[in-house]
């Protein structure tokens, strides 16, 4: 059986408390990168963990944009609201969820 490859970065952030509104606004890339489909931002309920999910169209696109200025300045942005950072690279595919 053949699938498309997707290629996911994710990445969670543990923010400092009360700082989720600061945190959303900085985070926001000046201009978004080429490569990328489409992008989640993704929030616990109390606000204090951010899960950011992006699509991209093939690892080099992820790599360049991981190294470009406008992803350093972004970081730098949104260094003094995070407390902790993880982050992978993967490939999958999406499944298909049958009509119900």
């Amino acid at each position: 059986m053949e699938f498309d490859t997707t290629h996911v970065w994710i990445t969670t952030r543990k923010l400092r408390p009360g700082t989720r509104e600061e945190f959303s606004r900085s985070w926001r890339p000046s201009e978004f990168p080429e490569g990328m489909l489409r992008a989640y931002e993704c929030y616990s309920a109390d606000g204090t963990e951010v899960v950011g999910i992006s699509i991209w169209d093939s690892p080099a696109s992820r790599e360049r944009y991981r190294l470009s200025p406008v992803e350093s300045e972004r970081r730098r942005a949104m260094a003094p609201y995070v407390l902790e950072e993880s982050s992978g690279f993967y490939s999958g595919r999406e499944l298909k969820i049958p009509d119900r």
